[in-house]
């Protein structure tokens, strides 16, 4: 008798709603769309496939070969790798399915009979794929954000009106204050058309912005004609109500879809501050730099010792992991119990608010007392402290540093020097990240997620284990301390690659 899988499906809602099922990921290349199909791999073993659609590249023009260089070779399969090898490989080998193609192509690039095809095959889809640069050029960030879901309304259609799982994020909330829930959200700012049907008209909008940005491409070119986009986005962001051009176009985004949808089954996941995992697959498993950790790191480095923000206010940090649950609870409940739309936030600023005073403290606290453990994020033990002040302060303070420093420079230029002044890049390092990151590290909203968690209670007992969303179970200390500067330490500032799964098969052939 063969012995039984631990997260066999007995007793969890979650594994049979998504056993013998066929879905589709966007945006594996990125981090929470890797968070997602690692889980889904190792905790789901018996769902039908999986359907990555990638963007071919210059080196791997074919899906499947850039999934084997740049996805499977991740170091999130770590653990899949160590424990569940043969089976790691055989899922890889028979039911992991790539599809080549371009979201922000009519049909992703694929001729109408592919796509009708690939749509047959699904049973729901699961859209990640987003630019998530705050400073984007806006073309490029309409391209993806929001003009590109038209394709996946398309496939939904094609399919019978699949269910959609879209990621989003909770600061579509823009600049409105208080409390954000589970719902609609306004524009900040008014010009905008509302609906009947409570969402807002955004196909004017985006002519408008589109005219916007042929007039600069036919005036500009090249470098000046990017800056000039990134410019435009923040601008029209601003005049919206949103702070930077991915929120806004993500907004944007869920209207489309909201509007496109309207009668099909539509779960829209906003997680908060996405940042390392609290357990799964590995404790602080984290890629790149994310929105906190390019202060964090910008402080390790003494680069950054004052800040635009409010010591008091709260900072939503939510770790991967329980985003990717998330996701997966809002996918087995949608291909159990289709409804028209949902609206989920993963955050924790409701249920175990994280102060950003806080934060600072614990991190300085751990370069204090333990700096060497993180051999790649600090150099040395930083001297300076890492202080939050209102904006007003921190604006006047530094363009009372900047001028003299400047003035300084030049001087130092005209007597043969060749370098910057370190304080100088200092400056102007930290006015860059308070341009991009300030408005998050001074919040004046608490994102809340009851719906979520009634989810999560729905469910049942075995998947809040095998999927846990409540954020209540983060110890912010050992968190931050413990788990988070490892995993940045670990992963974020490591380049190291490890084999993909055929590589492995045959380094073991050649060992045997």
């Amino acid at each position: 008798m063969s012995e039984e899988h631990p997260n066999s499906a007995s007793h969890s809602r979650v594994l049979n709603a998504l056993s013998g099922k066929q879905v589709l990921i966007t945006g594996t290349t990125g981090f929470l769309g890797k968070v997602v199909l690692e889980k889904l791999i190792r905790s789901v073993p018996d769902i039908g496939g999986i359907h990555l659609l990638i963007r071919g590249t210059r080196h791997y023009p074919e899906a499947r070969e850039r999934f084997l260089e740049e996805i499977a070779a991740s170091s999130v399969f770590e653990r899949l790798r160590s424990e569940e090898p043969d089976r790691f490989e055989a899922f890889i080998d028979t039911r992991l399915h790539c599809v080549t193609g371009e979201i922000t192509e009519p049909l992703f690039g694929l001729a109408s009979h592919e796509f009708d095809a690939l749509a047959a095959q699904l049973d729901a889809v699961i859209n990640s794929a987003a630019s998530v640069n705050f400073r984007e050029e806006l073309d490029k960030a309409l391209a993806i954000n929001t003009d590109c879901l038209g394709n996946i309304c398309e496939l939904s259609r094609r399919g019978g009106n699949l269910p959609v799982i879209q990621v989003s994020t909770c600061y579509v909330n823009g600049m409105n204050a208080g409390d954000a829930k589970e719902a609609l959200v306004n524009p900040a700012r008014s010009g905008m058309v509302q609906r009947e049907d409570g969402t807002w008209d955004v196909d004017e909008v985006r002519h408008v912005l589109n005219d916007k940005i042929a007039e600069l491409r036919h005036c500009y070119s090249g470098n000046v004609l990017a800056e000039k986009l990134v410019d435009l986005g923040i601008r029209e962001a601003n005049r919206y109500g949103w702070s930077d051009t991915y929120t806004f176009t993500k907004w944007m985004g869920e209207q489309v879809l909201m509007q496109a949808l309207h009668r099909a089954p539509l779960t829209i996941v906003r997680p908060a501050i996405i940042e390392s995992a609290l357990a799964e697959p590995s404790p602080g498993w984290i890629e790149g730099v994310k929105v906190a950790d390019a202060v964090i790191l910008a402080y390790a480095r003494e680069k950054v010792s004052l800040f635009p923000g409010r010591r008091a206010g709260i900072i939503d940090v939510i770790p991967a992991d329980l985003v990717g649950n998330s996701i997966i609870l809002s996918l087995a409940e949608a291909v159990s119990s289709p409804a028209e739309q949902r609206i989920y936030q993963c955050c924790s600023g409701a249920t175990n608010p994280l102060r950003l005073g806080e934060m600072i403290d614990h991190v300085m606290t751990e370069a204090r007392e333990n700096h060497a453990a993180y051999d790649r994020l600090f150099y040395r033990q930083p001297t300076k402290p890492f202080i939050a002040v209102g904006r007003r302060l921190f604006d006047r303070v530094m363009g009372g540093v900047r001028l003299p420093l400047s003035l300084l420079d030049r001087v130092l230029k005209l007597a043969g020097s060749e370098t910057e002044l370190k304080a100088l890049r200092n400056v102007r390092t930290t006015m860059e990240l308070a341009t991009i990151f300030g408005f998050y590290t001074a919040p004046d909203y608490v994102f809340h997620n009851d719906r979520l968690l009634e989810l999560a209670d729905r469910m049942g007992s075995r998947d809040q284990t095998l999927f846990p969303v409540d954020a209540r179970l983060i110890d912010w200390p050992t968190y931050l301390r413990k788990i988070h500067l490892a995993g940045l330490n670990r992963f974020a500032l490591s380049h190291r690659r490890l084999p993909r799964p055929t590589q492995r098969r045959k380094q073991n052939q050649r060992a045997a």
